[in-house]
């Protein structure tokens, strides 16, 4: 990973984490009646926002990196079909060896049956 991504991910994380605390800490605050609870509420929804935005943040950091970098994550199709006409040739050097091996066996009994 990148390093602003990996920045921008590790931001994220942090709010994310505080805002699942502050979240916590204004139900607790609910339960139990406290003149906090309301403040508590409103700054979580803020903090809601925020962490919404920081995540979006990692997604679009990333998308500029590969687009500046010129960075594909998924295999091209060229390097597909290579692979596919590799394993294309494995299959038939294996059928081929089987074929012979089975062609020794058969043979190889000593006088023919004629």
């Amino acid at each position: 990973m990148p390093d602003p991504v990996r920045t921008s991910a590790v931001r994220a994380v942090l709010i994310m984490s505080l805002t699942i605390i502050q979240a916590m800490v204004a139900f607790l605050a609910t339960l139990t009646g406290s003149w906090l609870a309301f403040p508590m509420v409103l700054s979580g929804v803020g903090s809601t926002v925020v962490a919404t935005w920081s995540v979006l943040d990692v997604w679009v950091t990333r998308q500029v990196w590969n687009q500046r970098h010129g960075v594909v994550s998924i295999p091209s199709s060229s390097a597909r079909k290579l692979r596919r006409e590799r394993r294309a040739a494995r299959r038939a050097a294996r059928a081929e060896a089987r074929e012979a091996a089975r062609i020794r066996r058969r043979g190889a009994g000593g006088l023919s049956r004629a």
